[in-house]
């Protein structure tokens, strides 16, 4: 039903549907309506009782009653149907619409990943790239409205993907990432943070965030890593860095009997602290499939948008609606019980 185009004498007012769509202001005054028939009830017996009585003398042939004499009590049926519909009036009826709006500044993110041939030992299933990639996907399908851009990195660095909020874009770039992508060898971590900050220095958003992701020292580029972190800090860029692999041996390839080939690794986690100290972040180290997951999910909680959200609400009365019913039939009211009418219903 269309409330706007309703009319209020009809009769869609009084179905259980309608009924059921309200929200009652003042519901005690329609748990009243129980009472009316019982208030009516004693009136009645009261009258019946303490009326005046005079004894006429009728023959037996003059006692049939008819159907037309329960016509008398019509003015009592019209004025307990006034009395319900002013108590329903009281009760306000009404219908709420609240309208919900969220929205939500965002964060920019940019995630450096290293792609170089270190990152293909197999230490984590099946190497530490392709394990890389999927938690970092999944990195990206659980942030909102937030904007977030990829740089990879081996001997050299570039962005493969500016900041942005196409989810779908940005999990089928992870999707192609190779480690044939960049020819030149080694780990150039300052160049691939100043990359970076190169993307995000524009930015306006009030939070921006790099996650990088390496699993060896700095033996390529030409920026030193700490003067990388310092700029990108000098531009409100907050650094989060993760090294990955364990130290001593671990398996790389397959040698001609298709057993694991076993080449010692080591890790200097010096720079990578301190670089996230510059950058006001935190420093992790991962040595598995899990620990990388549970550190992506910790940098998802840390890295939070707010969201802010504001509620509308529009209420329409519909008293009114039963207070013109009340005021009809009260006039009906009078009209029997104030004019010549009366005098037929009694008789």
């Amino acid at each position: 039903m269309d409330n706007e185009l309703t009319p209020w004498y009809s009769w869609e007012w009084y179905k259980p549907s309608t009924f059921n769509s309200f929200t009652w202001e003042q519901p005690f005054f329609f748990y009243l309506l129980a009472a009316v028939p019982v208030l009516f009830m004693v009136r009645w017996i009261l009258r019946f009782n303490f009326n005046q009585k005079l004894p006429v003398a009728i023959t037996q042939k003059e006692t049939h009653t008819s159907p037309l004499n329960y016509v008398r009590l019509v003015p009592e049926v019209v004025l307990m149907i006034v009395l319900c519909l002013i108590l329903t009036s009281l009760a306000r009826p009404q219908r709420t619409n609240e309208k919900v709006e969220q929205w939500t500044e965002g964060i920019d993110i940019m995630i450096a990943l290293d792609i170089s041939q270190s990152m293909l030992i197999e230490d984590f299933t099946p190497n530490r790239l392709e394990a890389a990639k999927q938690v970092a996907r999944n990195f990206i399908e659980g942030r909102i409205q937030d904007r977030i851009g990829l740089v990879v990195f081996s001997g050299d660095a570039f962005s493969l993907s500016p900041l942005t909020t196409d989810y779908d874009l940005l999990k089928s770039y992870l999707d192609e990432i190779t480690f044939e992508m960049i020819e030149s060898r080694g780990t150039a971590i300052g160049s691939a943070m100043a990359v970076v900050t190169n993307r995000m220095r524009e930015s306006e958003s009030k939070s921006k965030v790099c996650i990088l992701l390496s699993d060896g020292d700095n033996t390529a580029g030409n920026i030193d890593p700490i003067t990388a972190a310092e700029l990108a800090s000098a531009y409100g860029i907050k650094v989060y860095t993760i090294v990955v692999g364990k130290e001593g041996l671990v398996p790389y390839g397959k040698d001609f009997f298709g057993r694991p080939n076993m080449v010692e690794n080591t890790v200097d986690e010096t720079t990578m602290r301190k670089m996230a100290s510059i950058g006001g972040g935190e420093f992790f180290r991962a040595t598995d499939n899990q620990a990388l997951g549970q550190v992506f999910a910790r940098i998802d909680q840390y890295e939070k948008a707010e969201i802010k959200e504001t509620r509308f609400k529009d209420t329409s009365d519909y008293y009114f609606i039963y207070l013109n019913w009340a005021i009809a039939f009260f006039l009906l009211w009078l009209a029997l019980k104030s004019s010549f009418m009366s005098n037929v219903l009694q008789d």
